[in-house]
C-alpha cells in the first residue's frame, strides 16, 4: 500500500461520533477512490491529473490543520496572558492587603508601647505611694507607741532609729519630667 494511502487509513478511520470527523472520513474515502482509479506502476489506478490533485487536496488539508493549529496556539496564548493578567491582579490585591496589615502592625505596636510607658509610670507611682503608706503607717505606730512613754527620750535619743526613718517622697509631678 502507498504511502499516502496508509496515512490516510492510519489518521482518518478512527471511530469518533462527531460531524466534523465524520465529513473528513468520507472525503479521505474520496481521495482514496480517486487515487484507486487508475493503475501506475505501483498497482493503483490513478487517473490522469488525480495525483496533482491528491497533493492539491493534501495541501488543503495540511493549511486548514495549520491555521486551526494557529488559532488553537492563538487561544492557547490568550488564556495564558489572561491566566497572567489574573496572577499580577492578585499579586496586587495581596500587596495592598500586605500593605493595610503591616499599618494595622505598626499602630497597634505603638498604642502597646504608649500603653506599656503608661504601666510603668502608673507601676512607679504605685510604688512610690506603697512606700509612702509604709512609712507613714510606720509613723502612726511610732506615735502611738511614743504617746505611752512618759518622757520625750525618744526624740532625743539618737539611738533611737525609727525617728531616722523619715519616708522619701518624690512627687507625680517629676515622674512625668522625664
Amino acid at each position: 500500500m502507498s504511502p499516502v494511502v496508509s496515512e490516510i487509513l492510519r489518521s482518518e478511520f478512527m471511530i469518533n461520533s462527531s460531524l466534523r470527523r465524520r465529513t473528513h472520513l468520507v472525503q479521505s474515502f474520496s481521495v482514496v477512490f480517486l487515487y484507486c482509479g487508475n493503475s501506475n506502476s505501483s498497482g493503483f489506478m490513478v487517473p490522469s491529473g488525480s495525483e496533482e490533485d491528491l497533493h492539491q487536496l493534501m495541501d488543503q488539508r495540511k493549511r486548514k490543520r495549520m491555521e486551526s493549529n494557529r488559532e488553537s496556539a492563538r487561544r492557547s496564548r490568550m488564556r495564558k496572558q489572561k491566566h497572567l493578567d489574573d496572577l499580577t491582579a492578585q499579586v496586587t490585591q495581596l500587596a495592598e492587603d500586605n500593605n493595610q496589615i503591616l499599618t494595622s502592625i505598626a499602630f497597634t505596636t505603638q498604642h502597646y508601647l504608649n500603653i506599656e510607658a503608661e504601666n510603668s509610670v502608673l507601676r512607679a507611682q504605685m510604688m512610690e505611694l506603697s512606700q509612702r503608706l509604709g512609712s507613714l503607717n510606720e509613723i502612726l505606730r511610732f506615735l502611738n507607741n511614743g504617746a505611752y512613754e512618759t518622757s520625750d527620750e525618744s526624740f532625743t535619743n539618737p539611738f533611737n532609729i525609727h525617728h531616722l526613718n523619715q519616708p522619701i517622697t518624690a512627687s507625680a509631678d517629676l515622674m512625668f519630667e522625664y
